[in-house]
């Protein structure tokens, strides 16, 4: 009859769980008077220092202490019922007091009852909630609304319901959206905060779409000189910070002046200023300050001086606050629109986006701009496919759009290359440094003892026609890979490594895989830059400097770097397997004259170009037409591509529809690469550059009809060489995963279907008509 009533009258539990819990206050409360020396009338739950002990004190607060633990673990079970759960764990509750063994412990035993009591009571609120929620629910009559739906649009929804069940209690942030542990709370929130779950027919949606509105006022951006606001952002407090404060006002004179050259050019167009997120970890290593200060210091310099708002984060704390995150371990996505139209990060400050963001990154990674110093090629760019392919690396992980990773040197254009600035000399500067110049002097550039490994025998070469420098960190002796014969400079601040290289003929690096903005450096200041090359290479990661680039004894007038290797020779490769090969060039490179050579996509103003139209033209969050057409009304009429005009290239017809492109397709120029051969390549050898936006537009049967491919079937399949058709088969592939579009992909059995176009004077990542 008592288990009857007891099951029957749901408030009654909740009564007799509110009795002992206030007890249990009262109790403590009147033996607060036993701990403390002058106020008898302290709560148990103030934390106090003149604690006084005493043997009968310390047996209460060990009852006490180990009575509440176990009453906790009661409630905790209790919680996890349902409404209609054996009700007998009370009755086991209400009996707990007189089964509690002694323990030991006294301040710390105050502060765990404390904490004990507080958890129960968040508990016992759990319990109220749901009980209210269960009694609104029958009141509103949306008991039978609130069943979990079998929609097969939502399949995802039945196991997100079952999971809110078990784990909603593991992070704060899902009570913070209202979640109280009913299924009607779960569906709320896998409807309306997340996208799990269908729409609830019986909520008020007004409200929700409201908040996610975005303000589409636009704002125009105005160039900046004075760089005061911009250094009183970047902070203080760390070695990196200071030496990207130190560059940033080192360059400001030339960010000035090529900001009014830009404004010129550009003639004084109307430019949509935009809010941008800097998210970065500032680290510097023995080694000093990282390349990466120096391309981040350049990065931040030039959205300021193009007019577009800043908000830079180097932790945790600012990245939380200026995204909004809720409160919690990251769980629950972000409600409100993103803060900023663009966000750029590098992979420490992507990680710390995917902890504190949870789902919300998925959603709004289109806004996110990845600086990678080494570049990543989108064959390790889908998950799926690299998990499948064992290619997965660190920067193949996020599923981004291969041009979303922007990379310190063009190392392929499947990424954006952002790159970064090398101090310009004026004729004064450029006409001193060849006339102090000495002729028999090299700088072996590497950091670290290990990175001089294996490389005594060409330093033996070397040594026999220069006095070799070196700049490698040791804290004691100089460790073995060391020859005594190189004189070490340890590590250099850039104006006294400047120095060096003003004196020097010639630059190896030894880094891994390269030594940042360093061998650049070299070349600006005069000198040739040696770069080693190994066969087989010493690591996967074994990227050249300009890889993909000829040598200056390769290059064309014609060829798309040819504005920086067109005459004296100022970047030579090397075979370091070959020791005659390697003396021969040491001997080439005494005789030569080579003056200080800076390339326009490094200076000032190159940069500033190159951002300005990443910005207004790169757009990832508008989702692209579908191509070709599949709707009746917007079929093509005929075949879209052209043969040009004295040449053997195909072009994209000046009346064929097709949706907005950037680059515009006016710049578009088909080729067939030969077996075995990349985009990167067969463009490369008719002066041009692969354009990884336009594959879209070519990867279909009309392309391969003009190109003349005898096709016996087409397929589309996952495979980062497609479009691509094999001679011997005559089996033609279309790509199926568009995140695969890719320059750089090659293979024996394939020739491929490759999009080139022009390029500006100097600046290979945009074509002539891109600014």
């Amino acid at each position: 009859m008592v288990r009857r009533c007891l099951v029957t009258f749901k408030p009654f539990r909740i009564f007799v769980v509110g009795i002992g819990f206030f007890s249990l206050c009262f109790l403590m409360t009147s033996l607060g008077g036993q701990f403390s020396a002058k106020r008898l009338g302290d709560s148990p739950f103030t934390m106090r220092t003149e604690v006084m002990g005493v043997v009968e004190s310390r047996g209460v607060l060990r009852k006490i202490s180990d009575m509440l633990e176990v009453i906790m673990k009661r409630v905790d079970s209790l919680s996890r019922l349902d409404n209609t759960s054996d009700a007998r764990r009370l009755e086991e509750l209400s009996s707990a007091i007189n089964r509690v063994p002694p323990g030991d412990g006294l301040v710390e035993r105050i502060q765990a009852i404390a904490q004990n009591v507080s958890n129960m009571a968040v508990r016992v609120e759990q319990i109220l909630q749901n009980s209210m929620a269960a009694g609104r629910a029958v009141r509103d009559g949306t008991v039978g609304q609130c069943e979990v739906p079998r929609d097969p649009r939502y399949p995802d929804c039945p196991g997100k319901v079952d999971w809110m069940r078990a784990r909603w209690t593991s992070d704060p942030c899902y009570a913070f959206y209202g979640v109280d542990g009913s299924d009607c709370s779960f569906l709320i929130y896998l409807s309306e905060v997340e996208w799990f779950c269908p729409p609830l027919a019986w909520r008020n949606h007004t409200t929700v779409t409201t908040v996610v509105k975005k303000s589409s006022t636009k704002r125009q951006a105005a160039f900046r000189t004075d760089l005061a606001s911009l250094l009183e952002q970047v902070g203080t407090g760390k070695e990196s910070l200071s030496f990207m404060k130190r560059r940033i006002r080192r360059l400001a004179a030339q960010w000035a002046t090529a900001a009014q050259r830009l404004d010129t050019k550009l003639y004084r167009r109307w430019r949509e200023q935009k809010k941008s997120g800097d998210v970065f970890s500032p680290k510097v290593l023995k080694g000093g300050p990282l390349g990466e200060m120096v391309q981040w210091a350049d990065i931040l310099t030039a959205l300021y001086v193009l007019g577009h708002n800043l908000k830079i984060s180097v932790s945790v704390k600012e990245l939380q606050g200026f995204l909004g995150v809720p409160p919690g371990r990251g769980s629950c996505p972000l409600t409100g629109p993103l803060p900023f139209d663009l966000i750029y990060t590098d992979y420490h400050g992507l990680q710390q986006m995917k902890q504190h963001m949870g789902l919300s990154l998925k959603k709004h990674k289109c806004h996110i701009r990845v600086i990678d110093t080494f570049g990543t090629e989108p064959a390790y760019n889908h998950e799926e496919y690299a998990t499948l392919h064992g290619y997965r690396t660190n920067w193949g992980y996020w599923n981004l759009n291969a041009r979303q990773y922007m990379t310190m040197f063009p190392h392929t254009p499947d990424n954006s290359f952002m790159g970064f600035v090398s101090e310009e000399l004026n004729n004064t500067e450029k006409l001193s440094i060849q006339l102090n110049k000495v002729r028999n002097m090299a700088v072996v550039y590497g950091k670290e003892a290990s990175m001089w490994k294996g490389k005594e025998r060409f330093l033996q070469i070397l040594h026999r026609y220069m006095e070799v420098h070196g700049t490698v960190y040791y804290e004691t002796q100089r460790p073995p890979e060391v020859p005594a014969f190189v004189k070490n400079h340890g590590l250099l601040p850039q104006h006294e490594l400047q120095t060096l290289l003003r004196k020097a003929k010639l630059f190896i690096g030894f880094g891994f895989p390269y030594e940042g903005p360093a061998p650049l450096e070299a070349i600006a200041n005069g000198c040739v830059f040696l770069q080693p090359s190994f066969r087989p290479p010493h690591s996967s990661l074994n990227h050249e400097f300009f890889r993909g680039k000829p040598t200056s004894r390769e290059v064309s007038s014609q060829h798309p770097y040819a504005e920086q290797y067109i005459g004296p020779p100022h970047v030579m490769t090397v075979d370091f397997n070959n020791s005659d090969e390697f003396e021969s060039t040491v001997r080439e490179i005494m005789r030569t004259q080579v003056e200080p050579y800076l390339p326009y996509e490094y200076t000032c103003e190159g940069m500033l170009e190159r951002v300005h139209a990443y910005i207004q033209h790169q757009d990832f969050c508008s989702p692209e037409d579908p191509f070709p057409p599949t709707n009746g009304s917007q079929a093509w009429q005929g075949n879209p591509f052209v043969r040009l005009p004295n040449a053997t290239l195909l072009g994209w017809a000046p009346n064929a529809s097709a949706p907005p492109s950037w680059p515009p397709l006016s710049a578009l120029r088909l080729l067939v690469s030969a077996e075995g051969q990349s985009c990167v390549e067969a463009c490369s050898r008719a002066a041009l550059v692969c354009e990884p936006a336009f594959f879209r537009f070519v990867n279909n049967k009309e392309a391969l009809v003009r190109l003349e491919v005898q096709c016996e079937a087409v397929e589309s399949e996952v495979n980062h060489i497609f479009p691509a058709f094999s001679v011997q088969r005559r089996e033609c592939g279309l790509q199926k995963e568009p995140l695969l579009f890719s320059c750089a992909g090659h293979s024996p059995k394939y020739r491929r279907v490759c999009p080139c176009r022009d390029f500006r004077r100097g600046q290979v990542a945009l074509c002539r008509d891109c600014l």
